[in-house]
């Protein structure tokens, strides 16, 4: 999928904010192609919103469109003067009478792989590694059992 130029990104962003907010969105809103860990980014010195284009590219419309509504909750809170932080009070009412969410999905590119399974012999808890953990030398953490490596 190609990304929008900066006059439709604009259009999508004004056109979410007077659907769900009643106000219009004024200022700067571009994609940020450096943001690796986060779908957005508000900038309040600047009052800028910046956009993960990867979750344009590999992710569905749904969850940009709830990216863009958790931004412009920051960016209207911080316009009004009331408490934009996550944990304010306002904010966190302005994301349920908004229904955005909180936090966004990790990217596809980005899931975990797991190579090794550990599970536990006294309460069967199981443990998902990216490396060989040592089953000598550790237990398990909650109930201090034996591990032992599962094979799939």
């Amino acid at each position: 999928m190609q990304l929008l130029n900066e006059k439709e990104l604009f259009s999508l962003v004004n056109e979410l904010s007077l659907t769900y907010f009643h106000k219009p969105f004024i200022d700067k809103v571009e994609f940020n192609h450096r943001l690796r860990t986060t779908g957005g980014r508000y900038i309040p010195n600047k009052r800028v919103v910046e956009l993960n284009p990867k979750y344009f590219i590999e992710g569905d419309k749904g969850e940009f469109v709830g990216i863009i509504k958790h931004e412009l909750c920051h960016y209207h809170l911080h316009i009004e003067g009331k408490g934009y932080k996550h944990g304010d009070k306002e904010f966190k009412e302005l994301l349920a009478a908004t229904r955005s969410p909180r936090h966004c999905q990790p990217l596809p590119s980005h899931k975990i792989e797991y190579k090794h399974k550990y599970i536990c012999k006294k309460c069967s808890f199981i443990y998902n590694r990216r490396r060989r953990v040592n089953t000598q030398k550790y237990s398990c953490g909650r109930c201090r059992g034996k591990l032992k490596e599962v094979k799939e």
